[in-house]
């Protein structure tokens, strides 16, 4: 019977201590103490965040709990990712550790603490943890294997101080790259089939034909997030495996997804072979394969019946017109179908050259194929590049040209989301920002799972200066793009700056500066957000690798012309410049 003013309950404990603290006090007490109360507020909102709540924090220690395992264990892992790259910052012999160990078990409850073995077990995970890591009891284990997508190493039952059995011990794999953040962070599965295309082999024998198995890689993922019922993973994120040996469970970890396809692609001839095949990475069960052997101008026929085969094998039901969207397909000519898949991978470049070549390719698709959209879609969007990065002779023409193409594309098939997407930009850039935000919102209704539509809306948001709402899209585009570009994180952090989330913003600026170092903006944006808390030697310092990078860069010039509505956001900036002295 238990103690009168004492109550038990089932919890999940997380215990966290700093590796070699002693020796970190010993040889700066006061840079330790610094760098220890910094990590620990983070850890503290990162606990929050996750639903836990922090207990005890004595010395170096920190003691939380969860009400679920899989909150505890999704935030151990977002802890070490954090402080790996708050470490970056720091030297070698100044970088502050943790080690975490997690435990499902029974505690006595005094007021707001806890007590028990439940607690002490945790506690001595934690001590078998190594420095970065974290490790898990065998109840632990049980509840999340299938629950997250991480990689579990199973240690042995280990005997520990005072605990009467042996505990069955499991370490989980993070798999932070301490050179480039994040580059294979384990992500949860989300709450729907989830899937990433990896890119088409190309197995011709011209290596030139790499254009023609990226471009049905680029179309069945574009067709996939059309279907509001499946999670799709970006090109963005799925191209970083290309040529590369990986196992589809690695995918799954990495990208956070239940299933893969892989295939390839053999063109010979006016003839084209088609293999693929889906896997549930979690199973290694193959769900369904075939090979397709068809005439080149029945490719598209083939990416329709792979997305049917996917749909089916996975039971996804297709709502609200998506069967129409599907299914709809142009570019029969088989070389206006090889000019578009060469323009769109040229187009990626993103450089004025390629803008100007890929440009070519989309004006022979049109010739070749005028009653269909892609071509114009896809030329408004060198047009608008040329606008927005000044390559062209006149942005005023390039803008409208971008501006006549994406109506004319709308014109012959209003469920292109491209086209709506690049709608939305030259409205913004034109000040009609409620046009904007609706063909914003229109793409994203059209691709829910399109990242880079979804970012694109996201970005319309922040300079509308709808910045919470910025927040959720970037995410949601992240999330759909595990491997996302370094713009990505500078909409983020801009839209934490602007909805006053300052620390958030500055974490945010430094993980893609952390990925990405040469990226200008990233650094720009941090420079104003030091600025805007007055922590000004920090934005004197970014403002100086600035330069590094680019002698040219114009802090003044490219401030004036943001193109946020309320122009006092342009004001803002420019006033915590001047402050700054950088000005």
């Amino acid at each position: 019977m238990a103690q009168e003013g004492f109550k038990r309950k089932l919890t999940a404990i997380l215990s966290a201590d700093v590796e070699d603290y002693s020796r970190l006090m010993g040889e700066d007490e006061e840079a330790t103490v610094r760098t220890i109360t910094a990590y620990r507020e983070e850890m503290t909102q990162l606990i929050q965040q996750h639903s836990g709540k922090v207990l005890d924090s004595p010395g170096d220690n920190l003691l939380a709990e969860f009400a679920s395992v899989v909150d505890a264990v999704q935030c151990a892992v977002a802890v070490q990712i954090e402080i790996n790259a708050r470490n970056t910052e720091l030297t070698e012999n100044r970088k502050m550790q943790f080690r975490i160990g997690i435990n499902l078990g029974d505690v006595v409850v005094e007021d707001q603490r806890i007590y028990g073995d439940g607690v002490n077990i945790a506690a001595r995970l934690e001590r078998l943890a190594e420095a970065g890591g974290i490790c898990i009891s065998g109840t632990v284990h049980d509840h999340v294997e299938d629950k997250l997508a991480l990689g579990y190493d199973y240690l042995g039952e280990k005997t520990v101080k005072n605990i009467h059995k042996p505990v069955p011990v499991y370490r989980v794999r993070i798999d932070i790259d301490t050179e480039v953040l994040g580059e294979t962070q384990a992500v949860m599965m989300p709450d729907k089939p989830s899937i990433a295309v990896l890119p088409f082999v190309n197995l011709s024998q011209d290596p030139e034909q790499e254009y023609f198995s990226d471009g049905i890689t680029d179309d069945l993922i574009t067709d996939l997030s059309k279907i509001s019922g499946l999670f799709v993973i970006a090109r963005n994120s799925v191209f970083t495996y290309k040529g590369k040996a990986v196992k589809v469970d690695q995918v799954s970890r990495e990208l956070g997804v239940r299933y893969v396809l892989e295939g390839s692609i053999r063109k010979f001839g006016d003839r084209v072979r088609i293999t693929a095949q889906m896997v549930d990475a979690t199973t290694g069960y193959h769900l369904w394969a075939e090979r397709y052997d068809r005439k080149l101008e029945d490719v598209f026929a083939v990416q329709d019946e792979i997305t049917e085969e996917i749909v089916t094998a996975l039971d996804i039901k297709l709502v609200g017109g998506e069967q129409a969207r599907l299914w709809r397909k142009s570019l029969k000519n088989p070389k206006a179908r090889d000019f578009y898949y060469r323009g769109r991978e040229i187009v990626y470049r993103f450089t004025k050259e390629a803008a100007a070549e890929a440009r070519e390719l989309f004006e022979r698709v049109i010739e070749l194929e005028p009653n269909s959209p892609l071509g114009y879609a896809w030329e408004a969007w060198t047009h608008y590049l040329d606008a927005w990065r000044g390559w062209g002779k006149d942005s005023a023409w390039s803008l409208k040209r971008a501006g006549e193409l994406a109506q004319k594309a709308l014109s012959l098939d209003d469920n292109n989301s491209d086209a709506h997407s690049l709608l939305g930009w030259v409205y913004l850039l034109e000040g009609q920002y409620e046009k904007a935000i609706a063909e914003g919102e229109r793409a994203v209704a059209i691709s829910p799972n399109g990242a880079d539509v979804v970012f694109h809306a996201a970005h319309i948001y922040l300079l509308y200066g709808k910045s919470k709402e910025a927040i959720v899209l970037v995410k949601k585009a992240m999330r759909l793009n595990p491997i996302p570009p370094a713009l990505y994180f500078n909409i983020l952090g801009a839209s934490y700056r602007e909805s006053k989330q300052h620390e958030e913003a500055i974490s945010t600026f430094k993980e893609g500066i952390a990925r990405y170092p040469e990226y200008i903006l990233s650094r720009y944006a941090l420079v104003t957000t030091y600025c805007a808390v007055e922590r000004y030697e920090e934005a004197r310092v970014q403002a100086r690798e600035i330069f590094k990078i680019d002698p040219r860069f114009n802090l003044e010039k490219f401030t004036k012309r943001l193109p946020y509505k309320d122009r006092e956001v342009n004001e803002r900036l420019l006033t915590d410049l001047r402050k700054a002295r950088l000005l």
